[in-house]
């Protein structure tokens, strides 16, 4: 394992490069977290419990904004970094890393200045951290994390949702499995009304992750104690209980400094006829050291973890920064060629829809299956054929002299008239498929991965493959209606359609018929019945070369040129132009750069973790 001197300050460096990289306490964040992951301290207590003092005491240094109410009102994650003696101490904020501060009375100030940037001269909180590290010979390396003080009562300035603000605030850090609680509370007061314990009771029933500070020892009631509590009969916790004496606001007033404030605990502790028995175990520095061997097994015990969670972060960002792909290059040459292969790319997917890679080809099968079958079917040439419409159309024909033979004319009126009808189903089939080919070009362009980096390139793409289906359709009506004979079929009807007629040809020996047979019913029922089975033939061959006909000029079109045009144009657009096109959509760029940079931080992390010495 790392030696135990590293570990502390390994995981100071990974929470620094994290907080730099936007990965830190108080914000949430869909990307992976790491700062989550690593072990901290994290101060919990009431309002007046005496936590700024404890923080005090263990850094040895008057650094912290006082004064009633909420004082703290943004989280302060405070890193102690031990150096060797005879080094001048000095303090760093994170938002000010080439700015040392050797007045701490100066750190008091950006810290309340920082505050107020946030929240304004109001009292509200923030849950954007302040990140101090602070250098010294008198502190041992641990890191702590100071909180706004929970409080039962908004005080004028503040809102009604103070309170629950605070409440939610702790409890989003200590709830984790990874975070040490240290709950503070003052002796002076029922342990059982402690905002530190109740809160801390919440998320750690068993009192695995919390270590209790009682403070104000000295300020109980003449010939009571804490031993109780200190002693672990009242509130059992596994890490047990530490009472600390702080500097009271007289010491303060009268400037009396932490090591003399240190002096005077140890005495204390000392000669307390309560707690002498307890006094190797009692006080600030005390306190400190247990904090920092603590973590420093914690960090130990989840080290295995953090560096599996390491590398499979970087795995996961990796692979997201693979789908999001690189950003675009400002060269004209290079941004033509990516919008070419995006073109490409969206081709791919509208073919596959097309061939039966992804769904679409089933359904303009179906239309040539079932749609234009079954419209062939419905179309009313019972009510066109039946014997009162085919006297009535040959009649017509005949004009004032009735026919001899066969009605010619009267032949040529019917079948122009049930051809005709073919027309609505041939144009219905057409479309069909446009329609189908539109929605299969929708889909393609929202499943071209590479494409959803770039709405505008999108909607161009969009609309010349819907311009050029709509040219399609227009040229696959014009052939279908022509190719497929739907309007010239009857333009020439050679004689071998009239022999084929037998119930004219029965009466070749005369040619002359009857006024009676010639407006007979058997008449014209024969006549409908000749011209219903050429017209069952027409049906057939249109069922097959209808389909023929829209495959070629629209299918087969769309799978070869349906981005010809829409490269012409490419070609003669200018720089500023295809940059334009290739103009990203702003949360995706957003989300490519965070990755990026939650990528640098796990790889920063694990450079961390590589470089720490081991042993055993």
């Amino acid at each position: 394992m790392a030696t135990m001197e590293s570990l502390i300050t390994l995981v100071n460096r990974i929470q620094r490069v994290c907080t730099v990289l936007g990965d830190h306490a108080g914000v949430a964040s869909s990307l992976p977290t790491l700062w989550e992951s690593l072990p901290s301290v994290v101060v919990v207590g009431g309002q007046s419990s005496g936590k700024s003092s404890v923080l005090e005491s263990i850094v040895g240094r008057d650094f912290l904004p006082r004064g009633s109410g909420i004082v703290t009102r943004r989280p302060l994650v405070l890193q102690l970094h031990k150096i060797e003696p005879g080094i001048q101490e000095y303090a760093e904020f994170l938002h000010l890393p080439k700015k040392r501060f050797i007045d701490f009375s100066m750190v008091r100030k950006e810290i309340q200045d920082e505050t107020d940037k946030m929240t304004g001269s109001s009292k509200k909180i923030s849950p954007l951290a302040i990140h101090l590290s602070i250098y010294s010979s008198d502190v041992v390396d641990l890191t702590l994390i100071d909180l706004p003080g929970l409080t039962k009562v908004a005080v004028e300035g503040q809102p009604e949702s103070i309170i629950t603000d605070i409440e939610n605030m702790v409890r989003s850090y200590i709830e984790k499995p990874n975070c040490i609680i240290l709950a503070i509370s003052p002796a002076n007061q029922d342990i059982a009304t402690s905002d530190a314990i109740k809160m801390s009771r919440e998320v750690d029933p068993r009192g695995e992750r919390t270590l209790g500070v009682l403070t104000k020892l000295d300020l109980m009631d003449k010939g009571t104690n804490a031993l109780d509590v200190l002693e672990g009969r009242a509130y059992i916790l596994q890490h047990g209980w530490v009472g600390i004496v702080n500097r009271s606001q007289a010491d303060i007033n009268k400037n009396m400094n932490m090591m003399a404030a240190r002096r005077w605990e140890r005495e204390f502790f000392a000669t307390s006829p309560d707690y002498g028995h307890l006094a190797s175990r009692m006080g600030s520095e005390y306190l400190a050291k247990l904090l920092s061997k603590h973590l420093e097994v914690v960090i130990r015990a989840r080290m295995p973890g953090i560096t599996s969670l390491v590398n499979k972060s970087i795995d996961e960002l990796e692979a997201q920064l693979d789908h999001l792909g690189t950003p675009v290059t400002i060269d004209t040459g290079a941004q033509l060629h990516t919008i070419l292969e995006l073109c490409r790319a969206f081709d791919r997917v509208f073919n596959e829809h097309l061939d039966g890679g992804r769904p679409g080809g089933g359904r303009i099968y179906a239309v040539f299956n079932n749609q234009l079958p079954a419209a062939l079917r419905k179309l009313p040439f019972d009510r066109h054929l039946s014997p009162q419409n085919v006297r009535k159309v040959v009649c017509e024909a005949d004009g004032y002299q009735p026919h001899l033979i066969a009605p010619e004319q009267g032949y040529r009126l019917l079948i122009d008239g049930a051809l005709n009808y073919f027309r609505s189903p041939a144009e219905a089939s057409v479309d069909a498929v446009h329609f189908i080919l539109k929605e299969i070009v929708r889909r393609s362009v929202g499943e071209t991965q590479e494409l959803r980096r770039f709405p505008i390139l999108q909607a161009e793409i969009a609309a010349a493959a819907n311009e050029a289906l709509e040219r399609f359709r227009e040229d696959s009506k014009k052939t279908t209606l022509r190719l497929c004979l739907v309007t010239n079929t009857s333009s020439y009807l050679t004689v071998d359609f009239f022999r084929r007629l037998p119930q004219e040809m029965d009466n070749s020996v005369n040619p002359t018929l009857s006024n009676s047979d010639r407006y007979s019913e058997a008449h014209f029922r024969r006549i409908g019945s000749n011209v219903s089975s050429y017209v069952a033939m027409v049906s057939e061959t249109l069922r097959n070369s209808i389909p023929k006909a829209v495959v070629y000029c629209q299918v087969k079109a769309a799978k070869q040129s349906l981005l010809d045009h829409f490269y012409t144009q490419i070609g003669r657009k200018e720089g500023k132009q295809l940059a334009k096109l290739l103009d990203e959509d702003p949360a995706l760029m957003e989300r490519r750069q965070k990755c990026a940079e939650r990528l640098g931080l796990y790889k920063a992390a694990r450079d961390e973790i590589d470089a720490v010495s081991w042993s055993r």
